[in-house]
């Protein structure tokens, strides 16, 4: 059993990694990281705790708010509005927050590091690369290889199972093990509903759509 540490936002795709991990290595064998970086929809982070609270899975919400200033270029963090329409628009470019993946990976690997696990599971897939530099390939690999040196013998595994996925892969794999979509939040925008028309709310209903599967969410926007 490898024991591995989940980076967990709390949306769709890093819990049906937590639901991997544990389909694979076990529960005793997992835990889950989230981060507070001053994001507008800081809910995803009362999902994340409730849904490892209900699996028993141990886990802990680092703040790094403090980054909020520092990281403000972002319609996630910044004071302007989350814009609506679809990933593939150029206007999208505006959700991405500076160099995020790599910040929370470097601090996910001192946990890992520093309570025994031996990977840390990072959900990025194949329908992020168009508009997330930190979610190519290319950085993935790089990272993979920093995660190995930055601590002794073999150092920390970066396992990314969902590195060729597509969302639609990744709702039919969650449903098959059993992830409960109703405790994950995707929304940019922190309101007490999905608002259904951002990026990440399109997505979401596409990938059900695609999936033939049930969106068993309630968004506020329902076209």
């Amino acid at each position: 059993m490898i024991k591995t540490l989940v980076v967990l936002s709390g949306g769709m795709d890093s819990t049906a990694l937590l639901h991997l991990a544990i389909h694979e290595e076990g529960a005793r064998n997992v835990g889950a990281v989230s981060f507070n970086y001053g994001q507008k929809h800081g809910v995803e982070l009362v999902y994340a705790s409730e849904y490892c609270a209900s699996m028993s899975i141990p886990h802990e919400v680092v703040d790094i708010s403090l980054l909020k200033g520092t990281l403000s270029n972002s319609a996630l963090t910044g004071d302007f509005d989350v814009p609506e329409g679809h990933y593939e628009d150029e206007n999208m470019k505006v959700t991405v927050v500076p160099n995020r993946n790599m910040i929370l990976l470097a601090i996910a690997a001192g946990k890992a590091i520093n309570d025994g696990y031996e990977r840390i599971g990072y959900a990025a897939h194949k329908g992020d690369h168009a508009i997330y530099p930190d979610c190519r390939e290319e950085f993935a690999a790089a990272m993979k290889e920093c995660l190995r040196l930055c601590h002794y013998d073999d150092g920390i595994e970066l396992w990314r199972p969902f590195i060729d996925f597509r969302k639609e892969d990744i709702a039919s794999l969650g449903t098959g093990l059993g992830v409960d979509w109703t405790m994950t939040w995707s929304c940019y925008n922190g309101r007490d509903l999905h608002c259904g028309k951002c990026a990440t709310c399109g997505e979401r209903k596409e990938a059900f759509a695609i999936s033939n599967l049930v969106d068993p969410t309630e968004y506020e926007d329902e076209d």
